[in-house]
């Protein structure tokens, strides 16, 4: 049976579990888990945090890391301005990025989530508001998020990574991981 290993990662830790470019240790996968034979099913930017699902099984790896299969992805995302419906506009119908049209995002604003301190803390302005956002993509592009609320006009503060498919950290500490059943 496949194992499936659900992991919020925190803030500055590498989604792999060598590094063998830094001259300098940075904390990665193995600092956290230590379970042979897992591997990540698809990535989270180090500055990133929330939910990466690791797994032994090679074709449940696929099924959730390639974006074919459009397995939602919902962030809570914290951004820099006021989060409108005319703001969002431009998430739900698809943003132009130099790399092409996204898909629609569901999008929606939200109350401020209780989440865990992130540390180091996200640097606030005290003349720029800012707000949160649920945000569930089924694409995969580098640093996708970041990219559609920057060309929607509200820069990312703060990402984390809620769930994908029917996978969710809410429980988990950052740091922590549990196993589940597939």
């Amino acid at each position: 049976m496949a194992r499936l290993i659900l992991f919020n990662k925190p803030y500055d830790v590498l989604s792999q579990f060598t590094d063998a470019r830094s001259p300098t240790p940075r904390a990665k996968l193995s600092d956290f888990i230590d379970v042979p034979g897992v591997y990540p099913a698809g990535r989270l930017d180090r500055d990133s945090e929330g939910l990466m699902l690791l797994t032994d099984d090679g074709r449940l790896q696929a099924r959730i890391a390639d974006p074919r299969f459009k397995l939602a992805k919902t962030y809570l995302v914290q951004v820099e301005g006021e989060v409108t419906d005319t703001a969002l506009e431009p998430l739900r119908r698809g943003v132009a990025l130099n790399d092409g049209m996204t898909l629609p995002a569901l999008a929606e604003a939200i109350d401020a989530p209780d989440l865990w301190p992130r540390t180091p803390p996200v640097r606030f302005r005290k003349t720029v508001p800012d707000g949160w956002l649920r945000l569930t993509i089924r694409e995969g592009r580098n640093r996708q998020v970041r990219r559609m609320t920057a060309a929607a006009g509200l820069p990312t503060l703060r990402l984390v990574r809620w769930q994908v498919g029917e996978w969710c950290v809410d429980g988990l500490a950052p740091g922590q991981w549990r196993e589940v059943t597939v």
